[in-house]
């Protein structure tokens, strides 16, 4: 698995409208269902990634700490499941459960909002603001697996606490890195 990163949506792009079926509550769920009233943040995510792996558990602390303020979450695995089965419905659903996510964790089987948010990698990370603009896309911090630096979230939270308080995200926003979204071959 070859390291990714992001591809750097322009910033300001409207959040592409999705409905897609949610692995954890087994309904389908749309981007109106997940938007928070101040923010939003959607993720690109799946189960076997180590980059995800890594930063599973200040994933779940984000949204503890961040969802009461207003913001919505949601992730998204766009992975092709008929080459890599690990990160199929089922076993999303059983991730989700063990990783404590507390947001829909929902299957992009036709990879078609993977492309409409121009994700590359996974994780990948997208901040939206009330009125569903882009605000901040790219890293949660600096940490990678083995990396030695802390897992913090601080770019994203940054991100996030600039948002609510009303302010202005900065501009200098780093690509997030990851495993590449494994593609459907034509």
């Amino acid at each position: 698995m070859a390291l990714t990163e992001s591809n750097m949506l322009p910033l300001g792009t409207v959040a592409p409208a999705f409905t897609l079926p949610d692995t954890v509550s087994d309904k389908d769920v749309s981007l109106e269902d997940v938007v928070g009233e101040r923010a939003s943040v959607v993720m690109f995510l799946c189960n076997h990634c180590p980059y995800v792996i890594h930063v599973n558990e200040e994933i779940v602390r984000l949204v503890e700490d961040y969802e009461s303020k207003g913001v919505g979450f949601v992730g998204i695995s766009s992975n092709d499941v008929v080459n890599y089965p690990q990160d199929g419905p089922e076993l999303m659903k059983t991730h989700a459960a063990t990783v404590g996510y507390n947001f829909p964790y929902l299957y992009d089987e036709s990879q078609d909002v993977a492309k409409a948010y121009d994700a590359a990698c996974t994780p990948d990370f997208y901040i939206f603001d009330g009125e569903k603009k882009l605000v901040y896309r790219g890293r949660l911090d600096s940490s990678r697996p083995n990396s030695g630096n802390p897992l913090t979230g601080v770019d994203l939270r940054a991100a996030l606490d600039a948002v609510l308080s009303g302010g202005d995200v900065t501009d200098k926003q780093y690509p997030s890195a990851g495993c590449n979204i494994k593609w459907k071959r034509a």
